[in-house]
């Protein structure tokens, strides 16, 4: 019996209209882009969605500074991100904007049957203004002196240089970032989602089997936690580039809320050019099903506040929302100075794009796992692979098909248990891109034609060619060869659908698609080969990464102004003596709830077990850090601070955020050890 026809609508985060698409961000579109392509290939209806994030503070502030329209500056970037997602091959069905009539229509929707529910308070906060720039700042417009420590130039929510966090308010001799004018204090109404009121809604939701167990598991503590979910400011002061709040004039609805909404507004705006029906995929009692793709960073927003707001406005939550890691790129965070951090279009300039999609899918999971480009294990994968495996089986054998036999396959098979076998790992290989096990697709795929090499090589057709008492043979061989190529370009096809489209003119079929599964291609003519695939030489990856003309002058500017920042006052050998610098192993590694930046480490001493707080986690992932050796400052004060006693200080160099690295001795170091 064939499979009923689901009705899937699928989407990725939406990129933020004020950048260029990287690498980082490509992992969440060709992770989504398989998946889709593996449903349309079973014969489901499939529909992905997605749209530029385009409203906000700095999308404003950056129209501002290069002279043009909010408006302007999005279509821009909007035609660039929609270039690179066609290059890298993502089938997207709609592609749209939050800035469109169809967003604004179900922002507004969902706010007033929310609001009507009880959902919305009205709250006065005040928040640090700039009277120059007549703005409101959020904390990364803000700094000025620690409140704790008294360093200079900190930002309004956390200390780099003792790890304490705080309201901007707090700040000493604070400063606009914009315009370098000292704030003052103003009052403002705010709306607010009250969060809390869902509680009970979320601890079923989340527990339904809607997220993978890692992110059910975080969602609990944040439920569980200490006073409960907190009400969720949705709305931002005038001016700013968004959506106004139809009972509020002068307020906006914070970016945040109408973000995932664009996911509604693109999906209405397809459902309008292909005549179907919106509410049979987002009423609440609707058989579609609905799934969201998006990073570890944002599950907040999509895990609490969004089921919370669509159930609460009468509409059907997700059926599913799969997270996954960051990219990391050797081992490390991407970074401009290392000329890692590499934007999508500096990749297409050298490579196939399918190579990139085939590397990531070897590397993807159901897991919560970052995935790291390890450059050389790229180059060295996509040649074994995809060159010296997959399409070796027909460049080997499709030439003999032209040269000896018109181009005609035989009209019977050497070795039915073959094709048998490869068609027998069908439901294994499909079990896995269904649960988005992708890497053990490949390693399945990839097996299967190491067996076909293997039996070719046994057979040697080139051999049995050279005599007519076994041309025949050779013949059946070669069919069998072909036969097996089909059933693997149809296992990577949605991996890969530009060469699968190559395949498809080849071997002069009709689709790679899975009701085409049984098929045999026998007594069937098929065109010349042409090579498929190329090896890729490491001194391509090589000139990829090397700064471009962009990257190289962001990095001497940063290292100007590295270079003129001043030396701190001179001190004595005494001075210097009087700190205890020690080798600590970092034993655990944890995020801290309610804290961007820091990081909870646990530090063996050799003997002695110290807790630091430190201000990395935008350079590093707690799991990164387990078992690391890093140095310490082991005599210094212990500082009580919001989260719990710091007792100690770890050292790292670099100007901050993602481009700071952790000191670290060589491994034969013992923890416990002083530096002298």
């Amino acid at each position: 019996m064939p499979t009923p026809q689901r009705t899937i609508l699928v989407t990725s985060a939406l990129p933020y209209a004020n950048g260029s698409i990287h690498l980082g961000h490509m992992l969440e579109y060709i992770q989504t882009d398989i998946w889709v392509r593996f449903q349309k290939q079973s014969g489901h209806r499939c529909i992905y969605v997605c749209a530029d994030d385009a409203h906000g503070t700095a999308i404003m502030l950056r129209a501002e500074s290069l002279g043009i329209t909010p408006e302007a500056l999005i279509a821009d970037v909007k035609a660039e991100h929609e270039s690179d997602f066609r290059d890298f091959l993502i089938g997207f069905d709609h592609y749209s904007s939050t800035h469109s009539d169809a967003n604004r229509h179900y922002s507004e929707l969902i706010y007033r049957r929310v609001r009507d529910a009880g959902g919305i308070a009205v709250r006065t906060i005040s928040q640090l203004f700039d009277p120059e720039k007549q703005l409101f700042l959020a904390d990364r417009y803000v700094k000025g002196e620690c409140p704790k420590c008294g360093a200079a130039d900190q930002y309004g929510d956390n200390c780099e240089a003792c790890g304490a966090t705080y309201e901007a308010r707090e700040l000493k001799n604070p400063k606009s970032t914009l315009s370098g004018a000292e704030p003052i204090l103003k009052d403002s109404e705010h709306l607010f989602f009250e969060l809390g009121q869902h509680s009970e809604f979320l601890k079923e939701w989340t527990r339904s089997g809607r997220l993978q167990p890692e992110v059910a598991n975080k969602l609990n503590e944040w439920i569980e936690g200490e006073g409960g979910l907190k009400s969720w400011d949705i709305s931002r002061d005038a001016p700013y580039f968004g959506f106004e709040v139809p009972d509020h004039p002068g307020t906006y609805f914070y970016v945040w809320l109408d973000a995932p909404i664009g996911y509604m507004g693109a999906f209405q705006e397809w459902c309008d050019k292909n005549g179907f029906n919106f509410d049979s995929v987002w009423h609440a009692d609707s058989e579609a099903e609905v799934y969201h793709f998006i990073g570890k960073d944002i599950v907040n927003f999509h895990c609490l506040f969004w089921p919370a707001m669509l159930n609460q406005a009468g509409f059907r939550t997700p059926t599913g929302v799969n997270v996954h890691g960051f990219v990391t790129v050797d081992g490390r965070k991407m970074s401009k100075s290392r000329g890692t951090f590499i934007k999508a279009r500096t990749y297409l300039d050298a490579l196939n794009p399918e190579y990139l999609r085939y590397y990531f899918a070897t590397k993807l999971s159901a897991r919560v796992e970052d995935i790291d480009l390890s450059l050389e294990d790229f180059v060295q994968k996509v040649n074994s692979d995809l060159v010296g495996k997959w399409v070796n089986i027909a460049s080997r054998t499709a030439g003999f098909i032209h040269k000896r036999f018109d181009g005609r396959l035989a009209d019977s098979l050497a070795h039915p248990a073959l094709i048998e076998a490869i068609r027998g790992r069908a439901d294994s290989i499909r079990h896995a891109y269904e649960e988005r096990e992708f890497g053990k697709a490949m390693r399945d795929i990839m097996a299967l034609a190491d067996d076909t090499n293997a039996w070719i090589a046994e057979t040697a057709p080139w051999q049995l060619a050279k005599a007519d008492e076994t041309l025949d043979e050779a013949h059946r061989v070669c069919t069998t060869a072909l036969n097996a190529f089909r059933l693997l370009s149809l296992y990577l096809a949605p991996v890969m659908p530009q060469l699968a489209s190559k395949v498809v003119s080849f071997l002069n079929v009709q689709s790679l698609d899975y009701d085409t599964l049984d098929d045999v291609l026998l007594g069937h003519a098929i065109a010349p080969f042409e090579p498929l695939v190329t090896r890729i030489e490491m001194s391509q990856v090589q000139a990829m990464i090397q700064p471009d003309e962009a990257q190289s002058e962001a990095s001497d500017t940063e290292s100007a102004e590295a270079a003129v920042e001043p030396i701190a006052p001179e001190c004595s050998i005494d001075d210097f003596l009087a700190v205890d610098l020690r080798v600590a192993r970092i034993t655990e590694a944890t995020a801290v709830e309610g804290a961007d930046k820091l990081l909870r480490l646990t530090l063996d001493l050799g003997g002695e077990t110290r807790q630091v707080f430190s201000g990395i986690k935008a350079a590093y992932a707690p799991e990164d850090l387990k078992g690391r050796l890093t140095v310490m400052i082991a005599n210094l004060a212990p500082r009580k601070m919001k989260f719990g006693v710091s007792e100690g200080m770890v050292l790292a160099a670099g100007p901050g955020g993602s481009d700071i690295y952790l000191l670290s001795p060589d491994s034969g170091a013992i923890p416990g050890q002083r530096i002298r």
